[in-house]
């Protein structure tokens, strides 16, 4: 089926034929058809470099039947370490929820294909592709210029996102444990944080994280995007299964840490088709938040989407990329506020009412809750009289 069919069915008809597919085997599980294929980079979720739209100048295999020496190998993962002049970024963008952010790493190894953050890897003179989840930036000094910049007589106390980009606990965290004294530093000053990851290894720091809890510090959102191994193990490589991330909600909530869960990104196709079954799990094991957003393939990241999905599921590739169009008015972007995540259309509506439908079900964003910015205190302060 080609793309000028998609465009113009009516709204109605699109829905029709895509509900039908999904009743049809509600509990089809996309399967990828990379098994035994020596080429394909095991453990990655981009499977080539893209141009960096800042160099004018790259090395690249210009033509399949060129006869020079050319291997796209699956490197080690190297860290580089960046000496940082600042940490704390104010947060502009009026539909993401946040006022000001911090990232100890650039970069990241779990590889998600779709991961908006990949496009910021060019700023640094990389790829947005596989350079994105193999070269990883280390920001080493971030808990002495995060110390810096709360002890500035001018901060007024707001939460602070971490992270905002890259996720602080991929493997990353392990060997250099950065956001742990990140984390050290909040709690020192009270400082409240709202995290989001999809990794297990944030266990590693729960005796902190509840410490900040008791306080009302800390709000943290935990990923899952889908419980079918086959798909996360190609989409999310080097991530844990939604398995351990429903561990890591419900030891964190019964902690008295608050916990939620985000939908991040639905895809139509692949895996929005899952949104009741991750809600009611997360919702089951302490969750008592969540979010959602709708996929969306903004910069280089619509290239290797598009090589991804091919390669992977041939099957129903054509079908998937039209109903991601489907959601942005025809192309797989729109950078609209307020649009750009949530999409529009039919299918982005249907996933919105879905949405909508078990946060209530499974009691989810019933309360307004909000994290205490009034303990904040540099050291040798008295507290705050108001």
């Amino acid at each position: 089926m080609n793309q000028w069919y998609y465009k113009k069915k009516a709204s109605q008809e699109i829905v029709n034929e895509y509900m039908s597919n999904i009743n049809d085997n509600p509990n089809a599980k996309p399967k990828p058809s990379v098994e035994g294929n020596a080429a394909y980079l095991k453990g990655r979720g981009a499977q080539i470099n893209t141009k960096n739209r800042f160099l004018a100048n790259e090395t690249v295999k210009a033509h399949i039947e060129a006869i020079d020496d050319w291997t796209e190998s699956n490197e080690a993962t190297v860290y580089f370490e960046d000496h940082a002049k600042s940490i704390v970024n104010k947060v502009d963008s009026p539909d993401v929820g946040m006022f000001y952010s911090m990232n100890p790493y650039q970069g990241c190894e779990h590889g998600c294909i779709y991961c908006y953050a990949r496009n910021a890897h060019e700023y640094w003179g990389y790829s947005a592709g596989l350079d994105f989840e193999r070269k990883i930036i280390v920001k080493k000094n971030a808990p002495e210029l995060l110390r810096k910049f709360l002890m500035h007589p001018k901060w007024e106390c707001l939460p602070i996102s971490l992270s905002g980009n890259t996720d602080c606990y991929q493997p990353a965290e392990q060997k250099f444990r950065i956001t742990r004294q990140l984390l050290e530093v909040c709690n020192e000053f009270n400082q409240p944080v709202g995290m989001i990851t999809k990794n297990a290894g944030m266990l590693r720091d729960k005796d902190l994280l509840q410490k900040m809890a008791s306080k009302n510090l800390i709000s943290i959102l935990v990923s899952i995007t889908s419980f079918n191994e086959d798909l996360r193990r190609v989409m999310e490589p080097r991530t844990t299964t939604a398995t351990q991330r429903l561990k890591l909600i419900k030891e964190l909530s019964d902690m008295g840490v608050r916990m939620g869960v985000m939908l991040g990104p639905m895809i139509p196709g692949l895996n929005e088709h899952e949104m009741q079954r991750i809600m009611q799990a997360a919702s089951e094991n302490g969750a008592t938040f969540s979010a959602y957003t709708f996929i969306r393939l903004n910069g280089a990241i619509k290239l290797m989407f598009h090589d991804w999905l091919y390669k992977n599921f041939p099957d129903r590739a054509d079908k998937v990329w039209h109903l991601i169009e489907s959601g942005h008015g025809g192309q797989v972007n729109d950078s609209r506020y307020g649009k750009r995540m949530r999409g529009e259309g039919p299918i982005a509506e249907l996933v919105r009412q879905q949405f909508i439908k078990y946060n209530k079900l499974y009691n989810l964003n019933a309360e307004r809750w909000g994290l205490d910015t009034t303990q904040f205190r540099r050291p040798g302060e008295q507290g705050r009289l108001f």
